[in-house]
């Protein structure tokens, strides 16, 4: 249900449970997380999913057992925000719940035109992933933060291009669109890519 190509340092990492409109079980989670710990090398990571959806979060009956509350989320999260190769979130569809933490660590977050973005834990009765609302208000400010944690706010594609939560949106091939970015990256000297990035960061 993962599936990962690799290609002159570039790593594409796809999820792949259309059929369940790609919700994440504890067993994905985990592979995911030893993937991106595993990335250290990679000169651009890029994630998407498969079919329209990017992911719709955990799977419900995994989130009903206690999964919308596990520690690995976090862990993912915070593996791919640790990359020193450039991230790319190719966000093929909607994303939901604590799926947007992957996507928040990212670099670098594409979007197709008929993708939502919501983050429903409130209502559910759990807190958001530790790192998620910090990782977020630093794109789009605090207070519309609050308007998708605590209003419960869907924001489509436009105006998540509008808000910062995204960086493009793209009508079309959104992987191609995100190798095309990783490019220049993947051909320089590594340890000069890493710097820049570096920099970026802070």
């Amino acid at each position: 249900m993962i599936r990962v190509e690799q290609d002159n340092g570039l790593m594409v990492v796809r999820i792949d449970r259309p059929e369940k409109a790609n919700s994440l079980t504890g067993a994905m989670l985990e592979e995911l997380a030893e993937i991106a710990e595993g990335a250290q090398s990679a000169r651009a990571f890029i994630l998407t999913g498969e079919g329209k959806v990017f992911s719709a979060g955990a799977d419900l009956e995994e989130a009903r057992a206690g999964l919308a509350v596990s520690p690995l989320w976090e862990r993912l999260s915070g593996a791919i925000a640790g990359l020193p190769g450039l991230t790319i979130a190719a966000l093929n569809g909607t994303l939901a719940g604590g799926a947007m933490g992957m996507a928040l660590a990212c670099d670098i977050r594409l979007a197709v035109p008929g993708a939502k973005f919501f983050y429903p834990v409130m209502k559910l009765g759990f807190l958001p992933q530790p790192s998620d609302p910090g990782r977020m208000a630093a794109l789009i400010g605090p207070a519309r933060t609050k308007l998708i944690l605590m209003g419960g706010q869907k924001i489509l594609a436009d105006e998540a291009l509008q808000f910062g939560l995204i960086d493009r949106v793209v009508d079309g091939d959104v992987v191609g669109a995100a190798r095309e970015i990783a490019a220049d990256t993947c051909a320089a000297d590594p340890e000069i890519a890493q710097a820049i990035k570096a920099l970026c960061t802070g």
